[in-house]
């Protein structure tokens, strides 16, 4: 069973990561969270769930407005040729979430490292990023340089790549 929105949480106490969480209706894309601007400070994500053709899978967190050049961006990740969209049961196998919930705190879900995670350099430049935790149903709001202390925490590393426009 995927982790809860709890257990991020209690996961990102014992790292001692502070991050404070704003409740809302259900976001489901970015033209949704907009209506939240001027509530929550800071660097809002989109996610990109992708896969190549060797099935190695890919979440991409960059920030809402970025523009990525889907034709070239495994030349920047490291993928094995063009990349797709990961279908919607292997983000719930890899990542415990649904389509409309994608976000970098999936991560903890993915306890056998099969996702690479690429955070988008324009991105990290933000004191604060905001991501849904495991739902989206809230945002959750935490220090860019925590946020990598997390992905590292799961296991993965946080690659810092140039991926937005």
């Amino acid at each position: 069973m995927p982790r809860t929105e709890a257990e991020l949480f209690a996961f990102l106490a014992e790292l001692g990561i502070a991050v404070s969480t704003k409740r809302h209706p259900p976001l489901y894309t970015v033209a949704d969270s907009q209506a939240l601007r001027g509530e929550i400070a800071g660097g809002h994500t989109k996610n990109l769930f992708l896969k190549d053709k060797k099935n190695a899978f890919f979440l991409v967190t960059v920030g809402e407005d970025a523009v990525v050049d889907l034709k070239q961006i495994h030349h920047v990740i490291g993928a094995a040729g063009r990349v797709s969209f990961g279908k919607p049961e292997m983000l719930m196998e890899l990542l415990g979430v649904a389509p409309g919930a994608v976000t970098v705190f999936g991560l903890i879900n993915d306890t056998q490292h099969r996702v690479k995670v690429v955070l988008d350099e324009a991105l990290m430049r933000h004191a604060v990023i905001n991501a849904h935790p495991l739902t989206n149903e809230a945002t959750t709001s935490i220090a860019s340089g925590d946020l990598v202390r997390f992905v590292e925490a799961t296991g993965h590393d946080a690659a810092i790549l140039k991926v937005s426009a």
